[in-house]
């Protein structure tokens, strides 16, 4: 399996794609902050569709952290 990328390695416009999730669905610091811990750990993710909640929000999908998620939206692929 492969580690999940850290925010520096993420391709541009991925990164500019999450921010613009981030500023759209207004997820706060707080819940941000978690997700960069954890991307810090270096986590195995599947090659394919994945998830982890984060409580305010979902995100998953391959090597990078492509998708913002709320609440009540549906995630595909395997939990972690």
């Amino acid at each position: 399996m492969p580690h999940l990328e850290t925010w520096s390695r993420l391709p541009l416009a991925v990164r500019d794609h999450l921010v613009d999730r981030m500023h759209d669905r207004n997820i706060s610091i707080d819940d941000l902050n978690k997700l960069r811990l954890w991307i810090e750990s270096k986590p195995t993710v599947p090659d394919g569709n994945w998830y982890k909640d984060f409580g305010s929000f979902m995100c998953g999908q391959g090597r990078y952290p492509k998708t913002f998620l709320l609440p009540g939206q549906v995630a595909r692929g395997d939990r972690l």
